[in-house]
Parts: C-alpha cells; structure tokens; sequence
C-alpha cells in the first residue's frame, strides 16, 4: 500500500511537472505574442524544470488550449489580413469601373461631371476661365459594321491617346459613351484663342488616317465647345451646351467645330417642340397632302400631280417640308407621316378623271424598311385607288445603302401595276448603274440642272445628255422646277416629255385641287363645286398665260 502510495504521489509529481512543462510553453508563447523578450522565455522555462510548485492536472489543458488559441488567432489573423487586401484591391477596381472607362482609361460620364464641378470651382476661385468641349466621331458606325467592334475598340483607343496628347495639363477627359468624348481645362478668359487652338488641334488630327490592327482608317469628327465666361454657371449647363455646339458642327456638315451661342438653344428648343408636335399632327391629320401640277409639254395638257407635304399647324400656319421631312426622318416618324398623306391623297383623288396619276416621293429613310411595298399596297386596297395611276419616285441617294432591298421593293410595287420613277436624276455618281439596276419607267432631272439651264452651259448640257439618254432607253424624262416661259420652251424644244413647276401654279390643296379639275371637267361624277363648297379662293393661285391650253 505504502509502495502503491508511493507511485502514486511520484505520478503526480511527474504529471504536475509535464502540466508546469506545458503552461510554461504556454506562457512563453503569449509572451512572445505580446512582444516580451526571449529572456522570460528561458526564465520560465528555468524555473518549471528547477522544481518548480506542482500544478494541477487542469493546468496542462489549459495550456492547450491556450497554445490552440493563440495558434488559431494567428492563422486567423493572417487570413483576415489576406481578406482584407483582396477587398481592398475589389474595392479599387470597383471604384476604377464606376469612374473611369474601361477601354480607353479615360474618366466616365458621372466622374466627369463630379470632377468637372470641382475644375469649375477652382478655376472660378482662380480668376480663370473653364472650357469643356465635346467630340463626337463622324462614320464611326460605318468602321464598325465594314471591320467589325474589335477594330473599333482599337480606333477609339488610338483617338483618346490623340485627345489626351492635345490637351493641357491637368485637363479631364472622359469617353461619355459610344465615339463620344469629353475634355475639360482651365484658360485664361483673356486669351480665350488658346480653346480654338486646341480644338482646331483636334478636328485637324481626328481627319488624319488612323492605324488600328493593321487597317488604315480615316474618319473625322464635329466638335463643340462651351466656355465658363459664357454665361455658363454650372458643370451641367456647361455639358449641355457643349452637346448643343457639337450637334451644330455636325448638321453644318462635320469636320469642324463650333463654339455655342444662345441661338443654337432657341433652335434646338424650336425642334424639339415641332417633334412634339409632329407625334400629334400626324394622327390628327394635320398634315395633308399638296398636288403640284404636271403637264404634258407637247400637248400642253393635265397629265397628274406630284403629292407634297403641308403641315397645316393650328398655331403656326402652314409649315413647309423642308422643315419637318427631316425631324420626321430623324425620329422615325417618316414612314407613318408618308403613309397617312398617301391614304389622304388616294382617298381624295379616288373620283378624278383615270387619265390623271399621282406621284408620291418615297423617302431613303423608308426604303429600309422590307415590308414597305406591302404597306403601300395596303393602303391602294383600303382607298380604292387604282394601282396603275400611281407612281412611286425614288432618290438616287437612296439607293446607295441597299441596293438589294431596293429591288425587291420595287419588283413588288411593279407586280402591282406601279410604275417607278427616279428622281433627282444627275445628282448621284452611279446613275446608268441604277438605271440599269431596276425597271424604272421615267427619269426626273433634278430641278438645280433645270433653273440654271439658260444661264449655264454646264446644266444644258447635263440636261440634253439625260434626255438623250431617256429617248435611247425608252425612258420619258419629266423637268421638274420649271418657273418661266422661256425654261419650258428650251425644255419642250430639246425633247423633255413633261415638266412640273411654279410656273404651271403652286402646290394645291385638296379642295382647290378638286375645284381645278371641276372646271376642266376632270372629276367623275361631278359637277363643278359651288363657291361655297371651296373653302377660299385664295387656295387657287393664279394661272399663268397657258392655262387655257392646258385645259385642253
């Protein structure tokens, strides 16, 4: 017993000994956590192995536990740390995608607006001026659809490090999307010479060839630019502004640049709102079709009329084409406004005389669209109108885009018993090509080869070599802009076979149309209107010298 004692008290003496062992190294590691030199540790570690006071068993576990903490910690320490530099290092790149453009470096829209802000405080507290300028690229969309997107990455690449290259330092600059771009800098407003400098620097560069994997491009830009002095009080009104200018470089024919001023604000406000006004005139029909007078110009008779465009504006008054085709093109709205005139000019021409046609012009806007035959067709099944006394003309112009769809429209249209005719013939650089190219069956010479024939020697001879051409092909010839007497005798003697102008009278609206052809005795059906079925006898404008020959 005394022996079995004996053992026992020497077991716990060894475990108690392991136990201080142990806390010893636990102690020494924490001290060695906490920055406690290496001569507590070897301390400790003297005195535990000395004979040092027994401990109990519940110290060894605590000493591992101890170790296993800190030895967690530390583990867990190191793996926060490399947590903490991956969200730093996502955090910037974030930030990088929410400031800056990733194709060209260059700051975004929103960073360009909130560092242009703090450009315009300082340069205000500086005494200086700012100038924020806007460039936009010309045929960009034809390099990407000939070369594809991954040329024209590398292009806009190559044009920000020109922009960044052209300005001053410590100048921003941005891509605001697409082949848009922004640059902002101070200058001194009494040397206002310094911006158009650069932006001549610019348009100049941006119309020098570009190299870009491996092509040789060429494109330009239309740049505009807006100044702080200019009563500019904001960064807004100042990005507003330069987007006015730049849209005016561009519709003044690109390749240039153009300083904003307050009228380039009234205009653009004056578009605006006769694009609101458009997406309601045209539903409520408040443009109606005009009839210009063509005349067979050996007999001198009616042969039918050209269908115009009139915008009767509640407010406004009378509105020329010229100055809502375009806006209507631009928008979209073309193909609507030219199939509502169509079914207002078919439905109001439906009981004249069936020699009379009507010529409808067909926008290059429209002929993108492959359904448009289908939509005409339509529109002759719902108003009666008889296909073969419509003609349809087309541009030169518009034919470049898409030849193919051209001509399945046409083939469509011809299937039908429309008869096609190409306008503005002389203008465009491939004319025999398109001749060639679709069964057309008359040749309208455009009317700038027509007004100018007597006086210039050039546009006589275009005008004889085109009817020549159409006598050879078959092809009636029709000289539209006819305004004296003596125009349309030099026509009638070279051998034009009809002719349309002022000078046969203006443009008609429906009922002086219909009061016309009721005193011909052009209406079916009809007797001549009384005065006061015709809204105003102003409507008719005063015929000239022939009309009584024309009558027939």
């Amino acid at each position: 017993m005394a022996s079995q004692k004996a053992d026992t008290e020497a077991e716990t003496r060894n475990a108690g000994s392991s136990d201080l062992l142990i806390g010893a190294f636990s102690i020494a590691a924490i001290l060695m956590f906490v920055g406690i030199g290496s001569s507590v540790l070897s301390t400790s570690i003297g005195y535990y192995f000395e004979g040092g006071a027994p401990a109990d068993r519940s110290l060894v576990i605590a000493l591992l536990l101890n170790v296993a903490l800190i030895l967690f910690g530390w583990r867990r320490h190191a793996a926060l740390r490399d947590e903490v530099k991956v969200r730093a290092a996502a955090e910037e790149r974030a930030y990088m995608l929410a400031s800056r453009d990733p194709l060209t470096g260059f700051l975004n829209r929103r960073s360009i607006a909130e560092e242009g802000a703090s450009l315009f405080v300082r340069a205000g507290r500086r005494h200086k001026a700012m100038a924020l300028m806007v460039l936009d690229l010309d045929h960009f969309k034809t390099i990407n659809d000939m070369h594809g997107h991954a040329v024209g990455d590398a292009l806009l690449r190559a044009v920000a490090a020109e922009i960044a290259d052209a300005m001053p330092p410590a100048a921003l600059t941005a891509r605001l999307g697409g082949d848009e771009f922004a640059c902002a800098f101070k200058f001194d407003p009494a040397d206002p010479s310094t911006v158009e400098r650069i932006a001549e620097r610019l348009v100049s560069r941006m119309a020098q060839p570009f190299e870009a994997e491996g092509l040789r491009l060429h494109i330009s830009c239309s740049l505009g630019i807006a100044r702080s002095d200019f009563d500019c009080r904001s960064i807004d009104t100042l990005m507003r502004s330069a987007d006015i200018a730049m849209y005016a470089a561009k519709k003044s024919g690109r390749n240039r640049f153009a300083c904003f001023d307050h009228s380039m604000e009234r205009e653009l406000q004056t578009r605006n709102d006769l694009e609101n006004g458009l997406r309601h005139a045209i539903p409520n029909h408040e443009i109606v079709p005009y009839f210009e007078q063509q005349i067979d110009l050996a007999s001198e008779r009616l042969h039918g009329f050209e269908v115009l465009a009139r915008w009767e504006h509640p407010q406004r008054g009378t509105i020329s084409p010229e100055i809502f085709i375009p806006i209507a093109e631009e928008t979209g709205m073309i193909g609507d406004l030219s199939l509502s005139i169509m079914k207002q000019a078919f439905s109001a021409a439906r009981d004249w005389d069936p020699s009379l046609s009507l010529s409808v012009n067909i926008s290059p806007w429209q002929l993108r669209d492959a359904w448009l035959a289908q939509k005409i067709i339509k529109v002759l099944a719902e108003t009666g109108f008889p296909p073969t006394r419509l003609e349809v003309e087309i541009t030169e112009s518009s034919l470049f885009e898409n030849l193919a769809l051209a001509q399945s429209i046409v083939g469509s249209l011809k299937n039908q018993g429309v008869r096609i005719a190409l306008d503005d013939f002389g203008t465009g650089y491939s004319s025999l090509a398109h001749l060639r190219a679709l069964p057309f069956d008359r040749i309208k010479i455009d009317k700038s080869f027509v007004q100018s024939i007597n006086e210039s020697a050039d546009s006589a001879a275009i005008v004889n070599a085109i009817a020549r051409l159409g006598e050879s092909l078959n092809l009636p010839v029709t000289a539209e802009g006819i305004e004296t007497a003596a125009i349309a005798e030099r026509l009638r003697a070279i051998g034009c076979a009809k002719a349309q102008g002022w000078y046969y009278g203006k443009p008609l609206s429906v009922t002086a149309a219909r009061r016309l052809l009721a005193e011909r005795r052009l209406l079916r059906g009809q007797s001549t209107p009384r005065e006061s079925d015709v809204q105003s006898s102003g409507d008719v404008p005063p015929r000239p010298a022939t009309s009584q020959r024309l009558a027939g």
